[in-house]
């Protein structure tokens, strides 16, 4: 008896050091480890430069020179303007970043449009700029032990409606909205290519504190509005955007994870109308007006809002490439990979990730008590 728990002990004791010893390792990686976030100064970019700062990383932040800094701790990273527009500067660009800084270790590629008043644009910019970006780093000898590319559940094109049978990552890829064939153009180029290591996140509705499009919802809510697209509820899954941040780096730290694709989301699924209620709970509001409007308005109230927009010279955020996704009934996914091979579990729930996001609305004034 007493040599069995001997062996108990041994055992518990080599899992600790093992532990200590992945620990030791990971802490030891990420020890002044430089890393490129592009898109940094937007929404998602944000909360990865402020991940990898909270992780202890270099990070250098890809930005436009128009872009606002106001998301970013301007004291604590460095920022590149990439010269996306034309091939041969951005190789040289990098290669003079090589020579003076030496090349990053990681690169994670999140700029792109979610949204323009020219479909064409969603080529060039998430899916072009991304090839150029992949052959640069290539030519110019500044291959990242791992690139990053966050892409999007859109490159997929919804899931199987009869069933509602989640999207697995071995599901043929059908994007139909310009938005989502970029996203899946991107997607190629990055698994194409043979000069570092990759991963691929697709993540589903990303919320969070500073978003917009969700807040239009919960400002549409807040005044006691609730207008749904389609007479059949819509099934979809969320990711806050602090647990998209922790996935992108469990992923670039786990040094046998690699050349893979992953869908991201917190694993529960909820129907539109489960979302606007949990919403109108938690801003209090007692009376909600509701109507689930058929598609053919849908359309054409996006086709109104696509038609403004241009006259404004501003992208609308209802449109008719955003219509191809509002029409769409399952948009769920299957997260089983995140908790195999990366241990994820999400500290966040829907509930959880509302309040904070509510929270920070109000005390930025961006909704109306």
């Amino acid at each position: 008896m007493g040599r069995v728990r001997t062996e108990v002990r041994v055992q518990q004791v080599f899992g600790i050091f093992v532990s200590l010893r992945q620990k030791t390792e990971i802490l030891m990686m990420r020890l002044k480890a430089k890393i490129l976030i592009t898109g940094a100064s937007g929404f998602i970019g944000s909360y990865l430069t402020e991940e990898a700062l909270r992780r202890g990383y270099d990070v250098w932040a890809g930005i436009r020179a128009s872009s606002s800094l106001a998301r970013l701790p301007q004291d604590r990273v460095r920022y590149i303007d990439l010269r996306y527009d034309d091939p041969e500067a951005l190789t040289a660009q990098l290669a003079g970043h090589v020579r003076e800084h030496g090349a990053w270790e990681y690169v994670i590629h999140n700029a792109g449009l979610t949204k323009t008043s020219r479909p064409a644009d969603f080529q060039r910019v998430n899916a072009e700029y991304t090839r150029r970006l992949l052959e640069a780093l290539a030519r110019a000898d500044c291959k990242p032990e791992k690139f990053l590319l966050m892409s999007s559940l859109s490159s997929y094109g919804g899931g199987d409606e009869s069933t509602f049978r989640p999207i697995h990552p071995d599901d043929p890829q059908q994007p139909d909205s310009a938005y989502g064939k970029s996203k899946w153009l991107a997607e190629q180029y990055v698994c194409r290519q043979n000069d570092f290591p990759y991963l691929i996140l697709c993540p589903t509705g990303v919320y969070g504190p500073g978003e917009k499009d969700y807040r239009m919802e919960m400002q549409s809510i807040r005044s006691g509005f609730d207008f749904a697209a389609g007479r059949k509820p819509q099934r979809i899954g969320f990711i806050y955007v602090k647990d998209l941040s922790d996935v992108a780096f469990r992923a670039l730290e786990n040094r046998t994870v690699r050349n893979r694709r992953y869908l991201v989301a917190d694993g529960d699924i909820y129907t539109d109308t489960e979302f606007a209620r949990l919403i109108q709970t938690l801003v209090s509001r007692k009376r909600v007006f509701r109507a689930r409007l058929p598609l053919w308005i849908v359309y054409l109230g996006c086709l109104c809002s696509e038609g403004i927009g241009r006259l404004r010279g501003r992208a609308a955020t209802l449109n008719t490439d955003k219509y191809r996704i509002l029409r769409r009934r399952n948009w769920t996914c299957d997260t089983e990979a995140l908790r195999r091979d990366l241990d994820f579990r999400p500290a966040y729930d829907l509930r959880r990730g509302l309040e904070e996001t509510l929270k920070y609305e109000y005390e930025n004034n961006r909704l109306v008590q």
